[in-house]
């Protein structure tokens, strides 16, 4: 059947920002489907939370404190997962995030900081879990890339830059790597995520969903369904492509001008 396709049946994910948000969204998601996983983020309290969500789905989780942007903590989580797991065939990379910054405030070391949370770190990652992926069955990355990547708003160089950097980095790979490594990304656009939703009430809510084409703001779930077609045999024919998932929209939605000087 063709369902079938969309399951993950035994495999292991490991998942980055998993602790809330599209993150905690995906991992439970691939756990509905039947896979094992690991979630990785900085709060430890927030993914041991998830982990067990995910263990009352009936399937086993692993809870890893890491900061993406230290190596040594990344080596770390892939040594648990194949300790725990003998293997991995899917990593999501969905930690990153950077606040907006006008240019003429925006100092090289924040740009830089930016580019390796959102870019340097899943590059480390992906590179430490793709040979495993080859002695196996082979496996699918998912990076967790922005409409920011390729649309425009003030505010937004030193995000939008990475993002589309880290699109770009998405269709690179997936040449160099397949067909046994499948690479795809998400462009996901403005979505009601624990971050987003405090800040998006009220006549701010209704102007961004007037602005969107689907006439509302994204769902967590709406990336997880997303994020799980790339990571299963229903996509296996699916490489090197940026899916906008975004309501439909062409240009920013958000209603707030950066001023830049």
């Amino acid at each position: 059947m063709i369902l079938d396709r969309f399951r993950l049946e035994d495999r292991v994910a490991i998942v980055t920002g998993a602790g809330r948000g599209i993150g905690s969204g995906i991992a439970r998601a691939y756990a509905e489907a039947g896979a094992d996983v690991v979630c990785a983020a900085r709060t430890r309290e927030q993914i041991e939370q998830v982990a067990e969500q995910i263990r009352g789905l009936g399937r086993r989780a692993l809870a890893v404190p890491c900061d993406v942007n230290v190596p040594s903590q990344l080596e770390d989580v892939v040594a648990r997962t194949l300790k725990e797991f003998g293997r991995v065939d899917v990593l999501v990379n969905n930690a990153g995030g950077t606040p907006p910054t006008p240019v003429l405030q925006l100092t090289d070391e924040s740009f830089e900081q930016a580019f390796h949370f959102n870019v340097t770190a899943a590059l480390n990652l992906s590179r430490q879990v793709i040979p495993h992926m080859l002695e196996g069955e082979g496996g699918a990355i998912v990076n967790i890339s922005s409409a920011l990547g390729h649309m425009v708003e003030s505010g937004f160089v030193a995000y939008g830059t990475a993002k589309a950097a880290l699109a770009h980095m998405t269709r690179l790979m997936a040449c160099e790597f397949a067909p046994r490594v499948r690479v795809n990304a998400i462009a996901v656009g403005a979505t009601l995520t624990d971050a987003l939703a405090p800040f998006v009430q009220g006549e701010l809510r209704k102007q961004m969903e007037a602005m969107t084409p689907m006439a509302r703001l994204g769902e967590v779930e709406d990336i997880a369904a997303m994020a799980l077609y790339l990571a299963t045999p229903a996509s296996s024919w699916v490489t090197g492509k940026i899916f906008e998932v975004d309501g439909g929209t062409v240009a920013s939605n958000w209603p707030i001008r950066i001023p830049g000087y």
